[in-house]
């Protein structure tokens, strides 16, 4: 009897970018775990190296070692491939690669790319490719421009482009890597208006997402003719940054371990970049543990909401909470519709956005949960609140600082780290095997469920 072979069914999309990312990190381990990537030739740990990786590939920026004292240039050169490589997404950074190496990409190949890019057509999406990339590059080129007018006078020519390169390439990729050393981050430009508002610009240009960039860009002007997303995207990101800034002028005014006792100008600059780097960035111009524990929950709220579809930023995405926020909103005015700028949503939008909020603050509940087991009560609940949120939205700020965590305790940030870049969403599709969506032949009779 003749063997049928059946022919092995191809990836789904999810477990291609799932596993696209994990051999990204397993590959990122191998390179910092070498004696060449370590300060004098100390080489890291295997955790050590595989924490930072993950965070890195994440876009994260939470760390086990300082990245300023712990690498050498060669390990931070290491680290500033994956940052991009994590922040342009797996399948456009394999895409460029290809079309560098003259390969045409083939239907699968553009099926990934449709999926990683949030697009809705196959047409084009090698020209998009690269169009993004030519957007990165011109604008982490001039932020490291404007760095350099900083970094070249305190570090010397050579260090100095080598600092403002890695810093412009971590801010737009909203990863939060410094390598200032000592764990400092921004907190020694926190009356620089330059630095502050460069990186600001940096981070809020790879936190909109491509699309919007690209409209933005190539149609100026031209709000009635712009696409839903991108308004829908501008109004979020602009009533979030108001109410960030607002909140934390408010907060933390009288703070004087934190904004108090600045001139009201600074006061201003710090709150705007607070309100700024908490959504998915990771940069601190001031000391985030002595923030009040209402400064910490509120960062919390603005980290889980994070970036934007299709962005280097992580979260469940301003567009989600959007609809999150006007399916509520409907049901409360016991309206059928979920309404938007004159434009009616599909139902199918909608459960998608209430299944990622649901994962996503599961994720994020377990793992605070887990961390107040593990640490017991060597650090309060607002903290580790604040930790575990950092990961699952891969931003990246900590205010008891990551390396002062049990070795285990960073294990379990790991996975979540996954979570926040490659979706709560598609991760959980990918590792449940789920097939496609097909429509129910079979409806059971329908009964009432008390709720509420």
């Amino acid at each position: 009897m003749e063997t049928i072979r059946q022919k092995r069914k191809p990836m789904r999309p999810e477990m291609v970018m799932t596993v696209g990312f994990s051999i990204l990190i397993i590959l990122g381990t191998v390179l910092l775990a070498l004696p060449v990537s370590g300060r004098n030739g100390r080489s890291l740990s295997f955790w050590d190296s595989l924490f930072t990786a993950t965070s890195a590939v994440c876009v994260t920026g939470l760390v086990a070692v300082d990245t300023g004292t712990a690498f050498s240039w060669f390990g931070r050169t290491v680290l500033l491939v994956l940052i991009q490589a994590g922040g342009l997404g797996f399948m456009i950074f394999a895409s460029l690669a290809l079309h560098m190496l003259g390969q045409r990409l083939s239907l699968r190949t553009r099926l990934l790319m449709r999926e990683s890019m949030n697009a809705d057509t196959l047409a084009g999406l090698g020209t998009m490719a690269r169009r993004n990339a030519l957007m990165v590059a011109v604008v982490e080129g001039t932020g490291a421009l404007l760095f350099a007018i900083r970094m070249i006078p305190r570090y010397g020519t050579a260090h100095g482009i080598a600092h403002a390169v890695f810093l412009s390439v971590s801010a737009f990729c909203n990863a939060g890597f410094d390598c200032f050393g000592y764990y400092r981050s921004l907190t020694q430009y926190a009356a620089d208006p330059l630095m502050l508002l460069t990186a600001a610009m940096l981070i809020i240009l790879g936190g909109i997402g491509f699309p919007v960039i690209a409209e933005v860009v190539f149609r100026p002007g031209r709000w009635k003719n712009w696409s839903l997303h991108t308004k829908t995207v501008l109004m979020a990101s602009g009533i979030l940054l108001l109410a960030g800034t607002c909140f934390f002028m408010i907060a933390e005014c009288r703070n004087p371990a934190t904004l108090g006792g600045k001139p009201f100008g600074e006061q201003l600059l710090n709150a705007f970049f607070q309100s700024v780097t908490m959504r998915t960035a990771g940069f601190n111009s001031i000391d985030l543990g002595s923030m009040r524990d209402s400064s910490k929950l509120f960062s919390c709220v603005l980290m889980i909401i994070g970036a934007s579809p299709a962005s280097t930023g992580g979260g469940v995405k301003t567009t989600t909470m959007a609809v999150f926020v006007l399916f509520v909103v409907s049901i409360v005015r016991g309206r059928e519709d979920v309404n938007l700028s004159h434009r009616r949503l599909p139902k199918s939008l909608i459960r998608q956005a209430v299944a990622i909020l649901a994962i996503a603050w599961t994720v994020f509940l377990a793992g605070t949960l887990t961390l107040s087991i593990i640490e017991g009560s060597r650090f309060r609940v607002s903290d580790l609140l604040m930790e575990t949120a950092s990961a699952v939205a891969t931003v990246g700020v900590s205010s008891i600082g990551s390396p002062n965590l049990q070795p285990v305790s960073r294990m379990v940030l790991i996975p979540m780290m996954m979570v926040g870049r490659v979706g709560p969403l598609t991760l959980m599709i990918a590792l449940s095997g789920r097939p496609d969506l097909v429509h129910n032949r079979i409806h059971y009779p329908q009964e009432d469920l008390f709720i509420g």
